[in-house]
């Protein structure tokens, strides 16, 4: 089964930090990486600009309205994602655990709508 690792982060907390910091942080990703890639679990993942410079998007009305910056009421900000195939949602939760931002941020596992996919598919080709 596929998930959505979705990775969430107090920007404010990267932008402090100091360049050890930003090098321990990097090498720890690294490392989980490196883990799920020797599993064979890891399909995809990013990490994401900060949220300042993303565009809101909605369409009201037939009219499409963009926003500079994010549309939040939380200090977290999505920071990245890790697409996954796990075995099962334990598995998923578990290297979930160890994603470094897990001891600061929020890890929301979200399985992959695969039926929806193969619905959107059919339809494009």
């Amino acid at each position: 089964m596929e998930y959505m690792l979705l990775i969430y982060a107090d920007e404010s907390e990267m932008a402090g930090a100091t360049p050890e910091q930003v090098e321990g942080h990097a090498d720890a990703f690294g490392a989980l990486v490196r883990e799920m890639m020797d599993r064979g679990v890891l399909r995809a993942g990013a990490p994401l600009q900060p949220s300042s410079v993303s565009t809101t998007v909605k369409v009201r009305d037939g009219k499409t309205l963009t926003t500079d910056g994010p549309f939040m009421e939380t200090k977290e900000a999505l920071a990245g994602y890790y697409q996954v195939e796990c075995r099962d949602l334990d598995e998923a939760l578990e290297l979930a655990a160890k994603i470094p931002v897990a001891q600061t941020g929020t890890i929301e596992v979200r399985p992959v709508w695969l039926e929806m996919s193969e619905m959107v598919a059919k339809r494009v080709s």
